[in-house]
């Protein structure tokens, strides 16, 4: 007897992804090891309290950073039905082409150059406001308008965007 697995529950599409963008497993590891790095230092400074607790302080907020970054694996994702799924701490969020009302890239200054940004606006069924969703360079792993390019491909950036 063949038992052909089935997923039906939309909020949690595993194993269906077509394509999918998160923050490199690279960069999550590098914070991991800077954060105990930054232990190590907290640890062998035990002369200064205060310097102590500040590099003590750093090496949480890194764990925290790579933690979260960890978690929300993968970010932005395209299902093989078409659909949009977006992971956030509160999370797991699908959208279909009807639910996005303008995507774009924005370039933002920063750091002395202009930083390219997705953006996103989309209203979820049942609701009146739109939802303003960025993504860059960190959340998505490559350069934001290859996403964009993906998304378009899949029919999922609105005409006029």
């Amino acid at each position: 007897m063949w038992i052909t697995p089935v997923d039906n529950f939309s909020n949690n599409p595993q194993g269906v992804y077509e394509q999918h963008w998160a923050t490199p497993v690279v960069a999550i590891g590098a914070l991991v090891a800077g954060g105990f790095a930054l232990g190590i230092g907290a640890a062998l400074s035990s002369t200064d309290a205060a310097g102590t607790f500040l590099v003590g302080l750093a090496a949480v907020g890194m764990w925290t950073i790579a933690a979260l970054a960890a978690v929300q694996r993968p970010r932005l994702a395209i299902t093989r039905d078409g659909s949009m799924v977006i992971k956030r701490l509160s999370g797991i969020r699908t959208y279909s082409r009807a639910d996005i009302v303008r995507a774009h890239i924005v370039r933002y200054p920063r750091f002395g150059r202009r930083v390219p940004m997705l953006e996103l606006d989309i209203r979820p069924p049942g609701e009146d406001d739109d939802r303003l969703i960025i993504f860059g360079r960190w959340d998505l792993g490559t350069d934001p308008q290859d996403v964009f390019d993906a998304l378009d491909i899949h029919g999922l950036v609105p005409p006029n965007t």
